[in-house]
């Protein structure tokens, strides 16, 4: 009898994130694929049974990954030049994955030297899978047969742009997980079943409660490994949390997200003349933070940094008054000349005037006196394009309903964050601010209640009235749970990034007010 361990690695959710720094400041970082690439290295020095594994959304989130979109689409994305030096076995495709529409994906897929997994995404006429390989299979010298099934999060037609995804059906996920595991183990018989899932948990693993409501969707991870039969090993993401566990009897890992960490599970087979037993798994996670990064992958991408940052350094403009930020936290509850600015350009590229738009993550620093792209980029971090839809105002209150749902009140009477915004994913970017009308939150009041004196040009929002309004591609689509927007009459695009946008008024004006005109606000 012999025994052999194999490593299955995990990343996932790095978001383009390859270099050890964070843009915004340029100071270093505890996180990036150049940092994992040395732990990758030291796992496969120590074992050769090793199966590395992408999980989803790396094409896009960083400055870097921007500039390649903006300016070096005809060379090698970064990201997959990272990944081909690495020897990636597979890598499944994530939602963010599709942000800069079909063109670009099927370039990187072309590009990368592993396949891409999706066997729930699917071509709309044909019904096969689009990117061709539902699953793929690793045969070992020693005998060990491993194979691993990629499934995407069904819900990106509500993120999405419908023309980036065009042609294209996303199925559900848990059917799709049944009918494969049960073809492959019947057809492959594989010594170890692997499903690389982009998508989390609908349940509180800590205390079994739901978190996600069944009918979304969004997150599946529980079902899976209660109701499909066969699977040993589930890799998750898409949330951003780390997580290192079993669960019925299912060895599932997720590793947070930006390269922080990488998933690790380490099956151990027994090996005889007549079989292979998996006899054994376990799960870890390993931080980024441990290693230094690998200046090989550093090297390989050192061009497009560069050009990245120099874009990124360029002096746009300048801000007349304070813009930056001390606490994200206030800027939702207190007007702020960021999301004022936002706003504003928002209004004017669409020549519309109720606008709204969110503070993205709590990682923003607004806008300094000198104002550079890599202000712009650090604060507006989506390639989001915008849309002009129809809406009665009874759809706007909903709207603002959902945005007030935001807010909580702590026991000493302070508002605070709803859990729901912030677990099992933090979901700070779907809070909006409005500009163009004239409401108040009252946080006294229950969620979905709280929206008082809605006024448009200093009238009443009128329920049956239609009111065309500016936002970003996301949200216009219904993302957030904003469902009230989904399917609206879209009255006009503006396809150019927002970042673009933005970038432009800045230059254009020379120099900009940090100014609020006090439409809003919070009691409580």
């Amino acid at each position: 009898m012999k025994k052999i361990k194999l490593n299955i690695l995990e990343t996932s959710d790095v978001h383009g994130a390859i270099f050890p720094i964070h843009y915004g400041t340029n100071k270093t970082a505890d996180h990036g694929l150049a940092r994992l690439s040395t732990a990758i290295k030291q796992v496969r020095k120590e074992n050769d049974h090793v199966l590395l594994v992408d999980n989803g959304d790396f094409l896009q989130g960083t400055p870097l990954a921007s500039f390649y979109y903006r300016s070096l689409r005809q060379g090698v994305h970064p990201m997959i030049k990272a990944m081909n030096y690495l020897q990636y076995d597979a890598a499944v495709l994530g939602n963010h994955e599709f942000n800069y529409g079909m063109e670009m994906l099927n370039k990187a897929e072309q590009d990368a030297h592993f396949p891409f997994l999706s066997a729930n995404i699917l071509h709309k006429e044909s019904k096969s899978p689009y990117f061709g390989r539902p699953y793929f299979i690793k045969n070992f010298t020693s005998g060990i047969k491993a194979a691993v099934l990629g499934i995407t999060t069904s819900y990106i037609p509500n993120w999405e742009k419908p023309e980036y995804i065009y042609g294209l059906s996303f199925t559900d996920v848990v059917a799709a997980a049944q009918r494969w595991v049960h073809y492959i183990r019947e057809v492959e018989k594989p010594d170890i079943m692997i499903v690389s899932y982009h998508g989390g948990f609908e349940i509180d693993l800590a205390n079994g409660e739901r978190i996600e409501t069944k009918e979304k969707g969004e997150n599946q991870a529980y079902r899976i490994c209660t109701e499909v039969e066969g699977i040993d090993v589930l890799l998750t993401g898409h949330q951003h949390r780390i997580a290192a566990e079993f669960i019925n009897g299912v060895a599932v890992v997720q590793p947070g997200f930006s390269g922080a960490a990488m998933g690790q599970v380490t099956a151990e087979f027994t090996l005889s003349e007549e079989s292979v037993k998996l006899s054994e798994l376990s799960v870890d996670i390993i931080e980024a933070k441990h290693f230094t990064a690998d200046k090989e992958i550093l090297e390989l991408v050192k061009e497009e940094e560069l050009q990245t940052q120099k874009w990124l350094d360029e002096v746009i403009g300048t801000i007349e008054g304070n813009m930056e930020i001390n606490d994200p936290f206030q800027v939702r509850l207190t007007e702020h000349p960021l999301i004022e600015l936002i706003n504003r350009v928002q209004m004017e590229a669409s020549q519309t005037d109720i606008s709204c738009t969110a503070l993205f993550h709590n990682g923003s620093r607004g806008l300094p006196a000198e104002v550079t792209m890599r202000d712009i980029v650090s604060n507006y971090i989506y390639p989001n394009s915008l849309a002009v839809i129809e809406i009665t105002g009874e759809e706007m209150k909903k709207a603002l309903e959902r945005s007030a749902s935001y807010f909580t009140l702590l026991p000493d009477g302070r508002p605070g964050v709803s859990p729901k915004f912030s677990y099992p994913k933090p979901q700070h970017y779907n809070y909006d601010m409005w500009e163009g009308i004239e409401y108040t939150i009252n946080l006294q009041k229950a969620p979905g209640s709280r929206i008082e004196q809605l006024t448009y040009h200093g009238e009443p929002v009128e329920a049956k009235r239609l009111y065309q309004v500016v936002l970003n591609n996301y949200r216009a689509g219904g993302g957030g749970d904003y469902l009230m927007f989904k399917g609206k009459k879209v009255i006009k695009e503006i396809q150019t990034d927002m970042s673009e946008l933005l970038a432009d008024y800045i230059k254009k004006q020379g120099t900009v007010k940090a100014e609020v005109n006090h439409n809003w606000k919070v009691i409580y």
